[in-house]
């Protein structure tokens, strides 16, 4: 089964993230392919704008797929790996040449809500949920991933997000200004797919260039390396071994700040 899934519609192209059974939960074969789509996309000059959403109905994408981190993201060392992975994905969304709109059914959580962040426009069903519930894991938002997020809310509640863990409803979500609308759960396609059609209907040049000068605007730390890695030191701790071996046993964790 492809993980992602591209199909387009005359200058508007769809991504849709594909997993449903697990609700597209973020892998790392998806990841990689999803930075490719982005960037091949953004080359295409024939396109107006993209809409990323996930197979299904019941999530954008419910986070990251935990079974997976025993062998890719099982300490420091291969969580540096994965997190240079997560953030050139990061960054094509965020820089892909079109504008893009995140259409949000259901669950939108961890990576989810990442990739929702560095799109340009998100529209939510009544019944989306949100959040960024790592805390309960014993893992860190490494610098490439925060970005977007802090970018998108600012830094109130961006660390409200992170250090409470709470997932909450699509009101509070536009209330925080992660989403920019709201609509019944049944016509989230109808209204994403309404914005997209009238983001194509406008001159493509000038959307590309406002993306340009708002992201000029926007301000970005720079990160030396040494601060770089310590978006990863979380996963050579105690605690990241018993967050995980909590969530998998279904169990409340225990941490001991170790």
């Amino acid at each position: 089964m492809d993980q992602v899934v591209v199909t387009r519609d005359e200058n508007i192209a769809t991504v849709a993230l594909n997993n449903p059974q697990r609700l597209n939960a973020l892998n790392k074969p998806t990841w990689a392919r999803l930075g490719e789509v982005l960037r091949e996309l953004s080359a295409d000059d024939a396109l107006r704008c993209v809409v990323l959403r996930g197979a299904g109905d019941k999530a954008f994408a419910a986070g990251a797929d935990i079974a997976e981190f025993a062998t890719e993201r099982a300490d420091a060392k291969q969580a540096k790996v994965y997190g240079g992975l997560i953030h050139q994905t990061m960054q094509s969304v965020a820089q892909c040449k079109h504008p893009t709109v995140a259409l949000i059914k259901g669950a939108c959580v961890g990576g989810g809500l990442e990739i929702a962040a560095c799109c340009d426009m998100r529209i939510c069903g009544e019944s989306s949920k949100f959040g960024v519930p790592i805390n309960k894991l014993g893992l860190t938002m490494g610098y490439g991933e925060l970005a977007g997020l802090l970018a998108l809310v600012g830094r109130a509640v961006a660390l409200e997000i992170l250090l409470e863990g709470r997932v909450f409803g699509a009101a509070e979500a536009l209330q925080k200004r992660l989403v920019n609308r709201v609509v019944a759960d049944d016509q989230v396609e109808t209204e994403a797919y309404a914005m997209a059609r009238r983001i194509a209907a406008g001159a493509p040049l000038v959307a590309r260039w406002h993306k340009q000068f708002t992201e000029r605007l926007s301000v970005r730390a720079d990160v030396a390396p040494a601060e770089w890695d310590q978006g990863f030191a979380c996963f050579d701790t105690a605690d990241y071994r018993e967050g995980v071996a909590a969530f998998t046993g279904k169990r409340v964790p225990k941490f001991s700040a170790q």
